[in-house]
């Protein structure tokens, strides 16, 4: 005999599946405890994304970088202390440092002096967006230990492993969070076909092995997302990743190939520092 299922028993069976379904689908945000990113934070992030302190070509990146899915994502509010590591020339600064700079903070961690100088002048030059910006070196003498809450770090894992510095950096990421503080990490990806390179020369990072190496700081692997793959990426390239646009580091040789593969295949992950 068929069994039928009460009303109340169906609507629990249906907002159950309704509640795992969200959970597949929203990744870190909806499974890792940090409740995603509010619809206020949503929305000014929207808006810095659109407006006019980011340059044209920046904006062009969009489509290749994911910024808001990869923020939220990550589960990032804007009441947040979120440190960037080694932002460069500050292409997710434009539009973080003004998003944080009402409720929480932005923290720039730079290389290096040169680094430093350069986004302290773009602070200087737009106070009204970047003027409550925090700019630093990293690791050395960046912030008190135990007092961010989410640090962010895009396409620079390789850089330390090229210096031998990768376990240096992760532990100085692990210091400087809070207890339950959250590491999102974006790279270039590495196929599984072949052992890591140490020194990360293509440019590309096997995901094991980035999890292997955030683990032995002591984080956490929370949950990684498929926002920033790129299928077409086959990873042979002669001067690795960096043949690839924006860089083009063959010049105008297959230029049009490259620019049909657009930018590299990148993991995003999301680490915990346990509370």
């Amino acid at each position: 005999m068929r069994r039928f299922l009460s009303r109340p028993a169906a609507l629990t069976r249906m907002a159950a599946a309704a509640f795992t379904l969200m959970l597949v689908v929203g990744g870190a945000s909806a499974a890792d405890g940090s409740n995603g990113t509010d619809a206020a934070t949503e929305a000014k992030l929207k808006t810095y994304l659109a407006g006019p302190q980011r340059g044209a070509a920046n904006k062009a990146r969009d489509v290749y970088r994911h910024p808001l899915e990869t923020l939220k994502f990550f589960g990032l509010k804007d009441t947040m202390t979120v440190m960037e590591i080694w932002p460069g020339g500050g292409w997710w600064t434009e539009f973080l440092a003004p998003a944080l700079a009402e409720k929480g903070k932005y923290i720039a961690a730079q290389a290096n002096a040169k680094a430093v100088a350069a986004l302290q002048e773009k602070s200087t030059k737009d106070a009204a967006n970047f003027g409550k910006m925090q700019v630093v070196t990293f690791p050395d003498g960046a912030v008190a230990p135990g007092s961010v809450d989410m640090i962010l770090t895009f396409r620079n894992m390789h850089n330390w492993m090229g210096g031998g510095e990768e376990k240096k950096m992760f532990d100085a990421m692990y210091a400087a969070l809070k207890p339950g503080g959250y590491l999102g990490i974006k790279e270039h990806r590495a196929p599984t076909t072949a052992p890591q390179d140490p020194k990360a020369a293509s440019g590309y990072v096997r995901e094991d092995f980035a999890i292997k190496t955030a683990e032995s700081s002591g984080f956490k692997f929370v949950s990684k997302s498929e926002i920033n793959a790129n299928p077409k990426d086959t990873k042979d390239y002669p001067e690795g990743v960096w043949t690839l646009p924006p860089n083009y580091a063959e010049g105008d040789k297959d230029k049009g190939k490259y620019t049909a593969i657009g930018e590299s295949d990148r993991f995003t992950m999301l680490f915990q520092k346990p509370k």
